[in-house]
């Protein structure tokens, strides 16, 4: 049976919101897309509920007008500022020699239970990066191996409380329900990564408006993820201060002049800040130049982040960079030259039914990457921030029902090993019974002192 989902990507400088139509085959057809101008938040994260929930309802119902639906519950996108991450490990016993969902459920819950996470954090993913069954290492997927033990590596991103209940406010002014929250850098991975890039590993890095997201994706997961607040805003106020012109005007110069490339001497006219009506001549070298130093020192600043995360040398697939600031002519060039000559590509979404040609661009991989997600593209296990243990073929889970039902000696024992951790009133029932039971013998007490 299909189903209708919305995605929202709350970005720092623009909301996106695509309705898609997820069929039973997993494949996608976008109906419906809205896009407007982010208000109300900085860096990525919420400053003023109202205005950011004016913003959200005005992209939502864009997306409604197109698609003709009237969706109320959105998965949507978080920003990696405020996050923090950790990796945690988890070992269970297997009494019935053969792994199971469960088993596996009970070894991820058990990582995170381990894992040192404070008070007022809260996890966004749990995303497992290695499953070891007895001494065999790095299992893809333990579904159904026998085993007596399995263990697992686990990498956790959490997120300021705050943060979270913010975003979820801001949504629901909007009239929208959150029923999922995704890292935008998660998103975005899903969104621009093939399977061999993610089996050689590769740094997922989406360059915004205001901020750039890395992820580094090994195998089956994220392995690191960081963020930095530095974006092709800061281009354009560099432009605004350097040529003493005003803000728009600067984003104009850099939309149009923009690039790493050989800087030429060409001039052009520009008003001056505060005295509009008055005009200078500015070289485009200079223009260059300002625009290529921003630059260099934010790709610097993010290969820091890739030697910081210990992974470089398992990125065989090297650097994919999406986002609007990605596409700058030239950066591809310098972004080799800065990570260390590894291979960097730019990357656009994955194409997908109905996919409008305005969407078909990196700034809105992580929006695209939501509704990948919502279609099951996901790591092949993870903890999503409901505490919902989930995986890439839910469908078995209701399946195994079934066949436990058709198997009744299998269900019988199940049934009875699931009672006391799902049955929380089995104690109190207990202790109801022992009180009838102390009453019952004051009574006897009582009635043989009377005889």
């Amino acid at each position: 049976m299909s189903k209708t989902i919305l995605a929202i990507d709350i970005g720092s400088t623009k909301i996106c919101a695509i309705i898609a139509q997820i069929n039973e085959d997993d494949s996608i057809q976008i109906i419906g897309a809205g896009t407007t101008k982010a208000q109300g938040l900085k860096k990525g994260s919420i400053t003023n509920i109202e205005l950011a929930s004016k913003s959200i309802k005005t992209a939502v119902s864009d997306a409604k007008r197109v698609a003709g639906s009237d969706i109320k519950r959105a998965v949507v996108s978080i920003s990696g500022a405020y996050t923090k991450s950790l990796n945690s490990n988890g070992i269970v016993n297997i009494p019935n020699k053969e792994i199971s969902f469960k088993e596996i459920e009970r070894v991820m819950q058990t990582s995170l239970y381990n894992a040192n996470i404070p008070n007022e954090f809260e996890v966004l993913h749990a995303l497992p990066f290695n499953f070891k069954v007895d001494d065999q290492d790095f299992i893809e997927d333990p579904l159904g191996m026998n085993a007596s033990r399995l263990e697992v590596e686990t990498h956790i991103i959490t997120t300021q409380k705050s943060n979270l209940n913010n975003l979820r406010k801001a949504v629901r002014g909007a009239g929208v329900e959150v029923e999922n929250v995704i890292l935008n850098a998660y998103a975005s991975a899903i969104a621009t990564t093939n399977d061999d890039e993610k089996e050689l590993g590769v740094a997922v890095i989406d360059m915004g408006g205001n901020t750039s997201n890395i992820a580094i994706h090994i195998g089956n997961s994220i392995k690191y993820n960081d963020f930095l607040g530095v974006g092709s805003n800061h281009v354009t106020s560099d432009l605004s201060m350097a040529l003493h012109t005003p803000l728009n005007i600067a984003d104009s110069v850099k939309l149009q002049y923009g690039s790493l490339l050989t800087p030429t001497n060409d001039l052009i006219e520009l008003p001056i800040i505060g005295d509009e009506n008055n005009t200078h001549e500015v070289s485009l070298e200079v223009v260059q130049n300002v625009i290529f130093a921003r630059v260099e020192e934010t790709l610097m600043i993010l290969a820091q982040f890739i030697e910081n995360s210990g992974l470089k040398d398992q990125m065989g697939a090297g650097v994919v960079l999406t986002g609007g600031f990605s596409k700058m002519e030239g950066i591809r060039d310098l972004a080799i030259a800065t990570f260390g000559s590894m291979p960097v590509r730019i990357a656009k979404p994955k194409p997908m039914d109905g996919l409008f040609d305005h969407l078909q661009d990196p700034e809105y991989a992580s929006a695209v990457g939501l509704v990948m997600y919502s279609a099951s593209s996901f790591t092949p296990y993870e903890i999503d921030v409901n505490k919902k243990v989930r995986h890439t073929n839910e469908t078995p889970t209701s399946q195994n029902s079934i066949d436990f039902l058709e198997e009744p000696e299998v269900p019988v024992l199940q049934e009875e090993e699931n009672i006391p951790d799902t049955m929380v009133t089995l104690p109190s029932k207990k202790e109801k019974g022992n009180d009838e039971a102390g009453s019952f013998s004051k009574f006897w007490n009582w009635a043989t002192q009377l005889f």
